[in-house]
């Protein structure tokens, strides 16, 4: 969808960068998924957080998440695919960068909260991506011209409130904002979609 434009070479090369940039967060997220599957002989939610998981499988298999977390969410360092991919149509923006894609990584760090605040070294790298996520995309979202571009790197800085709400162990805070995000990036997407129709 980001290449839907194929034609066009930037628009190609936008969808390429998305695809690769997100496979670098998959390696880590399957070193992260088979530490805790042998650890817990499970890798259902309820069987993860259910069991006793400690020293070398914590460490890598919430580490290893984390890095699928940032490939997904656009967290630092994988952000970089987010702005490119405003390539896409305007309604695929409003999708993709708004409710569906860039918040599985967030909805992730929910959802197995029970095995993150077992492993406070995680929990600290978790605040420090979310941290420096959200000062990046904010001072980044300053300088930029094009009115999607704006959006999307306000996206990247909303992410990283999210992540490190996670962080901070406000799980439910980041569920929240998570829900309201996807409403109003929405409607700003599909807002400046009409604006870039009606000015041409």
């Amino acid at each position: 969808l980001i290449g839907f434009w194929f034609e066009k070479p930037e628009n190609a090369a936008a969808g390429l960068k998305a695809f690769l940039t997100n496979r670098v967060g998959d390696a880590g997220f399957v070193i992260g998924l088979l530490a805790l599957w042998a650890a817990t002989g499970t890798l259902s939610f309820a069987g993860i957080n259910a069991a006793p998981i400690a020293g070398t499988a914590l460490l890598v298999g919430t580490f290893g998440l984390l890095v699928g977390v940032a490939g997904k969410s656009a967290q630092v360092p994988l952000y970089v695919w987010l702005p490119d991919a405003m390539a896409g149509p305007t309604p695929v923006s409003a999708l993709i960068h708004a409710a569906t894609m860039v918040t599985a990584g967030v909805y992730l760090l929910c959802r197995l909260s029970a095995v993150y605040v077992l492993c406070p070294a995680a929990m600290a790298a978790v605040s420090a991506v979310g941290a420096a996520t959200l000062l990046v995309g904010a001072l980044y979202a300053c300088r930029q011209t094009d009115i999607k571009k704006v959006l999307a790197y306000s996206t990247i800085s909303q992410l990283g409130y999210l992540v490190l709400a996670c962080g901070s162990v406000a799980f439910g805070a980041a569920m929240f904002h998570l829900l309201t995000h996807a409403f109003f990036k929405a409607c700003l997407f599909l807002g400046a979609g009409s604006v870039i129709h009606a000015l041409g």
